[in-house]
């Protein structure tokens, strides 16, 4: 039989056989990812949902608190956003330099917020004490920011311009998918006597912790709302970070891609 030629004017097709199909190899979930933060938080929360992680943390080279200092006039969900990116290019540059294994990168930044003013980690007693002051009995704003960067899929379509970092390295560069979200949660303080103030300082717990104050520790019995993310709050909100590695195909307890 000849082959058929569709009339069509702009559009001749023929059909001479039936069109032969390749099974293209499906390749498997990452099997792991880097985590580029020393918060056991993180980590805890992350096995929760049952992501497998090896650390990925700066070196004496590099000066890590540089790039959480505020800029001026800079906001806080700018701020946190920044930071976040920051991480994130640190942290590619950093596996390359190293020489590790390709995988996932997660990078996260927590930054508590009363109005425009950031609340940073306290430098000291003294700090930490005016900032419990400023929050007692108010609302105040826990903004967390995740960002992951994947390895670029073999074959696959080049990212958008927007969604893509580059890290230097000697030979060739290495072009990651980044995709980056931030839960905003808000947590309200019931009054905080000087009394309690002074006994959760000489705990020694709001050390090192932004805004002062950790949600999961002793001061949360003086906490009388919260609206958004408890896993956020304490820093990692754990649906938005789980919808980020279901992108990169991150094997997690109930499957990855699903």
């Amino acid at each position: 039989m000849p082959p058929h030629r569709s009339r069509d004017r702009h559009l001749v097709t023929v059909h001479d056989s039936p069109p032969t199909v390749r099974a293209e190899p499906v390749e498997a979930p990452p099997s792991f990812i880097w985590l580029a933060s020393q918060s056991p938080r993180r980590q805890a929360l992350l096995a929760q949902i049952g992501v497998t992680l090896q650390l990925l943390l700066p070196g004496d080279d590099e000066d890590a608190e540089a790039l959480e200092v505020v800029q001026p006039g800079e906001l806080p969900l700018a701020y946190v956003q920044r930071v976040t990116r920051a991480k994130l290019q640190a942290a590619l540059a950093r596996r390359l330099r190293r020489g590790l294994p390709d995988a996932p990168i997660l990078c996260a930044d927590t930054t508590v917020a009363l109005g425009r003013r950031i609340l940073g980690k306290p430098a000291d007693a003294q700090d930490a004490a005016a900032v419990l002051s400023a929050l007692s009995g108010r609302t105040h704003r826990v903004l967390t920011s995740v960002a992951v960067a994947a390895p670029a899929q073999e074959g696959g379509p080049p990212p958008k311009a927007s969604a893509v970092v580059r890290a230097a390295m000697p030979r060739a560069p290495q072009i990651a998918q980044v995709t980056q979200i931030t839960q905003v949660s808000r947590v309200r303080f019931a009054p905080l006597s000087p009394a309690v103030i002074q006994a959760y300082i000489a705990s020694g717990e709001p050390f090192g912790k932004a805004g002062s104050y950790a949600i999961q520790g002793a001061l949360a019995g003086h906490i009388a709302h919260i609206e958004g993310s408890h896993s956020g709050i304490m820093g990692l909100p754990l649906f938005e970070t789980a919808e980020l590695l279901r992108r990169a195909r991150v094997h997690m307890a109930l499957g990855a891609g699903q």
